[in-house]
């Protein structure tokens, strides 16, 4: 992991970090810390108070990229690698998948993604490496992402290989689930323009159960994760979805 990606797994899990301390931990001057946290404030994912770095809002998109930050670095970065230079891709909103559509459009060439997540348009824009279709539609402040008919209008124009989504939970019953109507229905009329569903999360969010039911197993091709995912959801997957490809890093 990179020196920004320690400070945000430090404050995510302390909350309220001072400079001084950040500085004695990772064995670096207060200057290059301070340096790091500019950074990570331009980003949206912490603020500066008197001294101290904090995260932000936990009810912002940003906070919920910090959350578990290193997992899903990691899991983005294994996801990266079924993408090839020149490919075109879908993404929805989510935390990480906007670590995926970051890794593609720092480390890839020629690369364009399809996204009704204003978000992740944003998060990527310095990069040169990337061409981004933003789908326009309802706006939703708190997820900043374009919901609603419209969007799924315009991405009947598409058809790609791989679309990637984030999920909010799972039940063994109801399959992947969601906690927003209108975001559900989104993504299933975005599903539609591609050939495979490709589903990104960390495992804490097995253990959890979405309002909306959203995909059922048999809906999804493949799901990439971290190593806690639990034995009992291995084996449901194994008995009721032979042909999912499962990924755990």
């Amino acid at each position: 992991m990179t020196r920004t990606d320690d400070i945000i797994t430090i404050v995510s899990e302390k909350k309220k970090v001072e400079v001084n301390q950040l500085a004695q931990k990772l064995n670096v001057s207060r200057v290059t810390i301070r340096k790091d946290l500019d950074k990570l404030e331009e980003r949206g994912i912490l603020v500066r108070q008197h001294g101290f770095a904090v995260i932000n809002n936990e009810d912002d998109i940003n906070f919920r990229l910090s959350k578990h930050y290193d997992l899903k670095r990691k899991i983005a970065l294994k996801a990266a690698e079924s993408v090839k230079d020149g490919e075109t891709i879908m993404i929805e909103s989510g935390s990480t998948c906007t670590l995926l559509a970051e890794e593609l459009a720092f480390n890839r060439n020629d690369i364009t993604i399809i996204t009704n997540s204003c978000f992740v348009a944003q998060y990527i824009r310095k990069s040169d490496n990337v061409k981004v279709i933003l789908l326009g539609g309802e706006y939703q402040k708190d997820s900043q992402v374009n919901v609603g008919p419209m969007v799924g209008e315009v991405a009947k124009n598409f058809y790609v290989d791989k679309f990637f989504i984030g999920i909010d939970g799972f039940d063994e019953k109801r399959g992947f689930t969601c906690n927003d109507f209108a975001r559900r229905d989104t993504c299933r009329m975005l599903a539609q323009s591609a050939k495979e569903l490709v589903i990104l999360t960390d495992s804490s969010k097995f253990d959890t159960q979405g309002m909306v039911s959203e995909f059922n197993l048999d809906e999804v091709d493949c799901i990439y994760t971290d190593s806690g995912l639990t034995a009992k959801s291995k084996n449901h997957f194994k008995k009721y979805a032979k042909d999912l490809k499962l990924v755990i890093v």
